[in-house]
């Protein structure tokens, strides 16, 4: 008994297989967003190494709270803490290298810049 082979058939097996798999990548790609990158994909918290010194400025100079999230190398300064008051409100401090406050910004009260 002879086995007869049909080109065309499997050729469109194989480009359809094809096909489908390119559509599967494109759904998956398009699920996942684009090449892009999210700014908050990329933000990392300061190192454990950095960390007490961060939050205890942060905490001097809010006065009290509690920190929520850190950041290393934001757009505004070395490091950026985030500090939850007792009533709700939080603020952003920005440190230098040297933990020393540049700048806060509240989001209860509006931004204010100590900038020095």
């Amino acid at each position: 008994m002879s086995v007869q082979r049909h080109p065309r058939k499997i050729a469109a097996a194989i480009g359809g297989a094809a096909l489908a798999t390119g559509a599967i990548t494109g759904i998956a790609f398009a699920a996942t967003g684009s090449d892009e990158r999210d700014p908050a994909e990329t933000e990392q918290a300061i190192p454990t190494s950095d960390l007490d010194r961060a939050a205890t400025a942060a905490l001097a100079e809010t006065g009290g709270g509690t920190v929520t999230e850190t950041e290393v190398d934001d757009e505004e300064s070395k490091y950026e803490v985030e500090v939850t008051l007792d009533d709700g409100t939080q603020v952003d401090v920005q440190l230098d290298e040297s933990f020393v406050v540049v700048g806060t910004e509240s989001d209860g009260q509006g931004a204010t810049e100590d900038e020095g």
